[in-house]
């Protein structure tokens, strides 16, 4: 087993999260849940056989094992790692993932999140399960999801970074050193996939956030201008009359035209 499919559309029920500690009385370990999910969190190098295939684990490797799966660890010695015992509700879309990736830079962020997530649950199952929820997120969001069309993962990374920092300044060539891409390839790749150029994209979507934070928001428009990587305010003045069809002003007074409706997120 490579891979599992996971719904994320609800919170897990928690039956136990904490730190496992192997490797010190047997250097095997076989086993199973039947009714129960299992995410480990690893700190250390040994291996692990799911349903005949081999997984080697290194310290920062993240692995997502399925109920009734049987389980083979072969360790090197001690051994810790957190984990989380959970049931998954069959709510939202299904994700395909791989059962054993490397976390990387989440590494911290996911050890942080299943620390609190064991700190909370003596207390507050329903917290440890948001703890958990969000650490079970990020796991899912290591690989990014295939598009219908197979889209290429520049592009996801594109539109990824493109998206957490719409509020600073961004340049085509920026974003595609984010995508580990030339410019060149990434503006082919992102008009192929989405139809729209880069910069086309990210004015777009600076737009309906400012959108949202004018109509929903207490905000100046100033601030909304900012917020949204826009500065000055003529420009910004400008953009949203091209792109939302009227003022600042007027969009924060009433309603957008129909026309805005193609600042949707894609």
């Amino acid at each position: 087993m490579h891979a599992v499919t996971v719904r994320l559309g609800a919170p897990p029920q928690v039956a136990d999260v904490g730190l496992g500690l192997h490797g010190t009385t047997s250097l095997r370990d076989v086993f199973r849940l039947p009714d129960l999910w299992q995410l480990h969190l690893y700190r250390y190098s040994a291996e692990l056989t799911v349903a005949g295939a081999a997984h080697p684990i290194r310290a920062g490797y993240v692995s997502l094992i399925p109920p009734a799966t049987q389980v083979h660890y072969r360790y090197r010695g001690r051994s810790e790692h957190l984990y989380a015992h959970l049931r998954l509700p069959e709510i939202g879309e299904p994700r395909t993932l791989p059962l054993m990736q490397d976390a990387g830079a989440e590494m911290p962020m996911l050890s942080s999140l299943l620390l609190q997530a064991v700190a909370a649950a003596p207390k507050s199952r329903d917290r440890a399960a948001a703890e958990v929820w969000a650490a079970l997120w990020r796991v899912a969001e290591l690989t990014p999801p295939a598009s219908p069309g197979g889209g290429h993962p520049a592009v996801a990374s594109a539109i990824a970074y493109i998206e957490s920092h719409l509020a600073g300044p961004l340049t085509v060539p920026a974003v595609a050193r984010a995508a580990g891409v030339s410019h060149n390839h990434l503006t082919r790749l992102f008009h192929a996939e989405t139809g729209d150029t880069v910069v086309a994209y990210l004015r777009r979507r600076r737009l309906a956030r400012a959108r949202h934070l004018l109509r929903e928001s207490t905000l100046s428009i100033p601030a909304v201008a900012a917020a949204v990587g826009i500065g000055d305010l003529q420009a910004f003045n400008k953009a949203c009359r091209r792109e939302l069809g009227r003022s600042p002003r007027a969009v924060r007074a009433g309603a957008v035209p129909v026309a805005e409706m193609r600042l949707a997120i894609p």
